[in-house]
């Protein structure tokens, strides 16, 4: 999924698109690997194919800042006590973040695969990482260095601590290890499936999921005490309730079932748009559940019925479009205005800004951080190039570039958006001649 080295964007203060009905969050340019939410519950945090992170104010959808440093998919975020965000990626390092800040405050390197977890300790003064390259890190959040957890026989998908010490780790090798504090492993149980997702509860009981499709719920001691089959697509993310009685499960089928732990039963399901949800986390309210998918959307959702959250609840933001309304070519550029701009004024987004596009060399936008592969290119963007870069795809046209693929199949439709982005890109003053 690497799509060239990128690093960072400053702070954004505008609202991203969101259509209210569904409560959802646009920004990510692929799809959303992982959410956190912080204490209070007013931001979350979340991870993305992209590159990206973002930080979003949960109850307007503001994304408020975009965070640019990995070089390869951000698989794993978390929301820290002291304020900070974390973010773990395909290119094995972790960046520690301050919102505001346009640059990590620290990076956490060691792991030589990806990383796919991530997890706060209790008192918060911990972060532990899951990798593929089979380990598990445990970092003190003060500086110390890192213990290493070995063990597992291939990827590390997923880990979280237990309550009152200790951690749990899950990985391809159809493995939970339990460990202490000190990293030491204590306990193994062996599943019949991959494993590639965790949760641990506040009385410490570990939920299990993988490929099979099946939730199973542990003790400390490894010993499986139930289960709920949900199939047929394989679970890739749990989270606890904040109270502890309710598990979700989401699952590459896109959809999110809630459980009852109590019972072992699945009392409703969140139905989405039928693709995979990668990622889901709580409010800390326990009122609301927040995922994240392969349409590249944050979602909320109701957690007491399973219903999204409404209008009332997010704002619609101004529609940037309005002034071309009717026009064939605006239609067509609605699916890029989650990402780019159109003036020089406007709040940058998940991409470069396009104001001024017509004339200008590919990767020049000063203060955007390109991929080595666009700054190497040699190409001038005039209604022809965009046009092409549109009929081949951005994959073929621009190989390296972070931009999701995409093509326009009609050159009706190209020729529409050429002659609304020579209109709406301008920035030369207009008047006499």
């Amino acid at each position: 999924m690497t799509m060239g080295a990128t690093r960072i964007l400053g702070v954004i203060a505008a609202l991203l698109l969101a259509l209210p009905a569904m409560a959802q969050m646009r920004g990510h340019g692929g799809p959303v690997r992982a959410l956190a939410i912080t204490g209070d519950g007013r931001l979350a945090v979340s991870g993305g194919f992209d590159q990206a992170a973002i930080i979003w104010g949960l109850d307007t959808g503001a994304a408020l800042s975009v965070l640019r440093f990995h070089d390869g998919a951000v698989n794993a975020v978390a929301a820290l006590s002291d304020g900070r965000f974390a973010s773990g990626s395909e290119d094995g390092r972790i960046a520690l973040w301050r919102l505001g800040q346009a640059e990590p405050e620290r990076v956490l390197e060691g792991h030589t695969g990806p990383v796919a977890g991530l997890a706060v300790s209790p008192d918060g003064t911990t972060l532990a990482s899951a990798a593929w390259d089979g380990t598990a890190r445990i970092w003190p959040l003060a500086g110390r260095s890192a213990r290493v957890l070995e063990g597992h026989k291939g990827n590390v998908n997923a880990v979280a601590f237990l309550p009152g010490g200790g951690l749990v780790t899950a990985g391809a090798d159809a493995s939970v290890r339990i460990w202490t504090a000190e990293g030491q492993a204590v306990a193994t149980a062996t599943l019949p499936s991959a494993l590639s997702a965790l949760a641990v509860t506040a009385d410490g009981e570990i939920a299990a999921a993988g490929a099979d499709a099946t939730v199973r719920f542990l003790a400390r001691d490894g010993s499986v005490r139930g289960q709920v089959e949900l199939g047929p697509a394989p679970v890739v993310a749990l989270a606890p309730s904040p109270d502890g009685t309710r598990i979700a499960a989401a699952s590459a089928g896109g959809s999110v079932a809630m459980i009852e732990r109590a019972t072992r039963k699945v009392l409703f399901n969140l139905v989405g748009p039928g693709l995979p949800v990668w990622s889901v986390a709580w409010r800390p309210d326990g009122s609301e559940l927040v995922t994240g998918g392969s349409d590249r959307l944050v979602r909320r959702w109701n957690a007491s019925n399973g219903e999204p959250i409404g209008p009332l609840a997010m704002p619609r933001p101004a529609d940037a479009l309005a002034a071309f309304h009717g026009e064939r070519g605006a239609e067509v550029f609605r699916a890029c205005v989650a990402c780019h701009t159109l003036t020089p004024d406007e709040a940058p987004r998940a991409g470069p800004t396009l104001a001024g596009l017509f004339g200008r060399r590919i990767a020049a936008v000063p203060g955007y951080r390109y991929s080595e592969a666009l700054r190497g290119m040699d190409i001038v963007w005039t209604p022809e190039t965009v046009a092409r870069l549109f009929e081949v795809g951005p994959a073929r046209y621009t190989p390296g570039t972070r931009m999701p693929e995409q093509t326009i199949n009609s050159a009706e439709d190209r020729e529409a958006l050429m002659r609304f982005l020579a209109k709406a890109t301008d920035t030369q003053p207009t008047g006499p001649h």
